[in-house]
């Protein structure tokens, strides 16, 4: 057997050490290469399909800052995870010295374990990559609202690229590797289990001060949700509060709960609690800053996730827009005007779809109040379900432009009961009766003042001297706008046949497309790396587990020939597995809940299903992890312990 047959079969015998190492880099190399398969696609190499060209731009530029991202979280998670293989390893390494192997010789063989493990890792990721390729480019061109989608193509580009990346940042683990190991003496490699752990301690003022700063961030985000407190800073500072608190409720406030069970006798000595809350006070402590590391990436990964899903719902693009169609003449050619919506007319009958139509012209007065009619504002929301309202000469209906001036409206109501009119040389003041908490005027961009019909051809006749018009805004409200697609495609191809720039249109279908699209580049940017720091999280857990997998062996064989059978074996195990996985998880669901709530209050559709979709997607996946690695990890401890 040589040198080479030697590191290889190091690396068989530990398979199970190597395995969630293994795993987690052959996912990220399935991930890097999926951007690059969408990158080089023909019909995406020039930019992202999108009805922007910003969009485009951007998008296109996601996809490589997302692979520069997953790239340099490999290296760095690479690295600790092979620091934490080289920690378990240090007595195997330190008998190997002993039988006569050099520095320069162990060095060498963790290079070759490293390249090994590497090159396994390139082949399975790619391999895997390639089987799920089309697939991949379905899911994509679906996530991204490409209607023609995205056909298979051969990525040899990519497949190149991400063979190269990954080469060199094995190389580089590699090289690192070799690095990590020069420090300590022969001794120390030999007894690096036998190190005992002081006592764990914990600050009563700083587990106090956790709870704090959680709530105090939770606080300021609800502020900025709830109470319409748009100050960056604010959400800001609530985010790096509850990142603060977090930290020090694993460091602390977790290591102090630990100390009070020890003190509570009747539970610290009832059945196996004693040896499963000793175990547990040195885990949390040992592993409080990997909890804290786990909780804010799946925190992050739940909350970016579930907002870019949010961000594709139908009902984002009808918060501001409920109509399908918004139709408007920049000139005053009414002829024209005319022939156009009797165009939106005619593809609307024949794409057998429902519609009612609407007119409303906006104008401001001579002090900046802008005025619409009771009458026409009476059509626009009947049109959308609503009943007619009924105004005196001097009063009025504050209706708002925007989504921040409707959730003002909701919370505080108006700012003002009464507006000052200017009508030339006249002025009137008009009593605010209400202010309406839904978009019911288009394009208006500010709050509107409904004022009687008289009021406001009062105001109109002050103005008739000056030499602009105002302009006439048509809707066409549609309950099934959502399928209206292919006729607002024959509507501007009709439009357009004449190149006739005369005339905005508004369609909220491709609206909807656009933040479809949006939501799709979102997605696949923020969703893959969100994934796979979920995983990179997951597999921290896993590394700190068999990193004390001997020292358990050993102490858990000594526990057994005193008495402790194979099913408190289990129930000890599994309460502890339990809290290493789910604890950081708990506490990342509540972040991200808490954040969902804060969203929710600024949208008017229901982000619920969002949520639970994530959620119950990541819980998944850790409780089949966490069934995976409870069933190997004790047929480990059984069989070290018969």
């Amino acid at each position: 057997m040589n040198f080479r047959q030697f590191a290889f079969n190091n690396v068989l015998r530990s398979k199970r050490t190597y395995i969630a190492h293994f795993l987690s880099s052959a996912f990220s190399v399935m991930i890097f290469f999926t951007y690059g398969l969408l990158s080089f696609h023909p019909q995406l190499k020039d930019g992202l399909v999108s009805s922007s060209g910003t969009l485009s731009m951007l998008g296109t530029m996601g996809m490589t800052v997302s692979q520069y991202i997953v790239f340099v979280f490999s290296f760095f998670f690479l690295l600790y995870s092979v620091g934490a293989f080289i920690k378990v390893r240090k007595k195997e390494f330190g008998i190997l010295m002993i039988l006569g192997m050099s520095r320069k010789q162990l060095n060498r063989m963790l290079f070759i374990e490293n390249i090994l493990i590497g090159a396994a890792a390139i082949i399975a990721g790619l391999g895997i990559g390639m089987l799920f390729s089309k697939l991949i480019l379905l899911i994509s061109a679906k996530l991204m609202a490409v209607d023609q989608g995205l056909p298979f193509y051969f990525p040899l580009q990519a497949l190149v690229m991400t063979a190269v990346a990954y080469a060199v940042l094995f190389l580089l683990i590699a090289l690192f590797s070799s690095l990590m190991l020069r420090k300590g003496t022969l001794l120390a490699l030999v007894k690096a289990e036998e190190s005992p752990k002081p006592q764990p301690k914990a600050s009563p003022w700083l587990a106090v001060l956790a709870v704090f700063l959680i709530a105090a961030g939770y606080g300021m985000v609800m502020a900025f949700a709830i109470l319409q407190i748009f100050n960056l800073l604010l959400l800001l500072g609530g985010v790096v509060l509850v990142i603060t608190g977090t930290y020090f409720l694993f460091t602390q406030f977790s290591v102090y709960f630990m100390r009070y069970l020890q003190k509570r006798e009747r539970f610290f000595f009832r059945k196996t609690n004693l040896l499963t809350v000793s175990e547990l006070l040195y885990r949390i402590k040992d592993n409080a800053v990997m909890f804290f590391l786990v909780s804010v990436i799946s925190a992050s990964a739940f909350t970016g996730i579930g907002t870019t899903l949010a961000i594709g719902d139908p009902g984002l693009s009808a918060m501001e827009n409920p109509y399908a169609y918004t139709y408007s003449m920049y000139d005053e050619d009414e002829d024209k005007g005319n022939r156009h919506l009797d165009i939106i007319r005619e593809e609307l009958k024949k794409g057998g779809l429902d519609y009612k139509e609407a007119e409303v012209t906006p104008i401001f007065t001579d002090n900046g109040v802008k005025l619409i009619k009771l009458s026409e504002y009476n059509g626009l929301i009947q049109s959308l379900g609503y009943p007619a309202e009924t105004l005196g000469n001097l009063e009025g209906i504050l209706t708002p432009g925007t989504v921040s001036e409707k959730n003002s409206y909701r919370i505080d109501g108006p700012l003002s009961d009464q507006f000052e009119v200017l009508n030339g040389k006249t002025s009137e003041i008009v009593k605010v009766l209400k202010a309406e908490t839904f978009i019911a005027v288009p394009e208006s961009y500010g709050e509107t003042l409904v004022v009687s019909d008289r009021l406001y051809e009062d105001a109109l006749q002050a103005q008739q001297d000056q030499e602009y018009g105002y302009a006439a805004y048509h809707t066409f409200y549609v309950q099934d706008w959502k399928n209206t697609g292919d006729v607002s495609r024959s509507i501007l191809e009709r439009f357009n046949e004449n190149e006739d720039n005369s005339f905005y249109l508004k369609s909220l279908y491709f609206d909807w497309k656009n933040a479809q699209q949006q939501n799709g580049i979102l997605l696949m940017v923020s969703g893959l790396v969100g994934i796979v720091f979920f995983t990179f999280a997951a597999s921290f857990v896993y590394f700190r587990l068999y990193a004390d997998l001997a020292r358990d062996e050993q102490q858990y064989r000594m526990i057994a020939k005193v008495g402790l059978s194979k099913k408190e074996l289990g129930i000890i195990i599994t309460k502890q597995l339990v809290i290493m996985f789910f604890l950081p998880m708990l506490i990342a669901l509540i972040h991200s809940g808490v954040a969902f709530v804060a969203l929710q209050q600024l949208v008017d559709f229901s982000i619920v299903g969002h949520s639970l979709k994530i959620f119950i997607f990541f819980l998944s996946i850790q409780i089949m992890y966490f069934f995976i690695t409870r069933w190997r990890y004790l047929e480990r401890l059984n069989k070290m312990i018969q």
